[in-house]
């Protein structure tokens, strides 16, 4: 491949860039308070960002890797809160196990319902998703009213996630929302602040995806 530029890359392997790039990231990241189950979920999210603040910020409940694996393992449902969460997650390995992406947000009973009560439509889908998706993981990267009505019906006894990835980017109950979930008594993993994003609540469902697929 003729480049017209007088940087050339690395390499133009799929493989051998990513590699390349977890080995900078390691190298600088440096030393870290992670566990070596949880490293593999804050070096995609970097991976996915290119940020090292937003990597270092991650929090963990001490049971989200395991309950996540789990979760994944026993087929159970992911649940997106918008759909471009549900298109960046690899289905194959989700499938595999006999699980499945679902979002909400979009359907026609939830857009009705949400008119119906001048509220967002991320809140009503949340209401939806708990009637089916008991058990499983919630992937929420762009709607903090989303993460906010999950912890409301949590606190409430009406569902009882396997694991929330809660990591919703923006100004306006962002941060705070995650401030809310880092009090559950369920798996979580969050980050602090008002950084976030789909990308990266992609990036670590997809890195769960992969350890689950190379458990033993």
């Amino acid at each position: 491949m003729d480049f017209k530029t007088e940087f050339k890359p690395l390499t133009v392997q799929p493989q051998e860039i990513e590699g390349k790039s977890f080995e900078m990231i390691t190298e600088e990241l440096g030393e870290h308070p992670f566990t070596a189950d949880q490293y593999p979920v804050v070096q995609r999210v970097i991976h996915a960002s290119a940020d090292f603040e937003l990597g270092r910020s991650l929090v963990f409940h001490p049971r989200a890797i395991e309950a996540g694996i789990e979760a994944i393992r026993s087929g159970k449902k992911i649940v997106a809160d918008v759909q471009m969460v549900q298109v960046g997650i690899s289905k194959d390995r989700i499938q595999r196990f006999g699980g499945d992406v679902s979002v909400y947000i979009s359907d026609p009973d939830v857009i009705e319902e949400a008119k119906r009560l001048n509220t967002t439509r991320a809140i009503i889908s949340i209401r939806k998703a708990i009637k089916e998706a008991e058990g499983g993981i919630y992937a929420i990267g762009n709607a903090p009213t989303a993460l906010l009505e999950l912890i409301r019906l949590v606190k409430e006894g009406a569902t009882k996630p396997g694991l929330v990835i809660g990591m919703p980017v923006g100004f306006v109950s962002a941060a705070e929302s995650k401030d809310e979930l880092r009090k559950l008594d369920v798996p979580f993993i969050t980050n602090i602040g008002r950084k976030g994003g789909s990308t990266v609540v992609v990036a670590a469902v997809n890195a769960l995806s992969i350890m689950a697929q190379n458990q033993n």
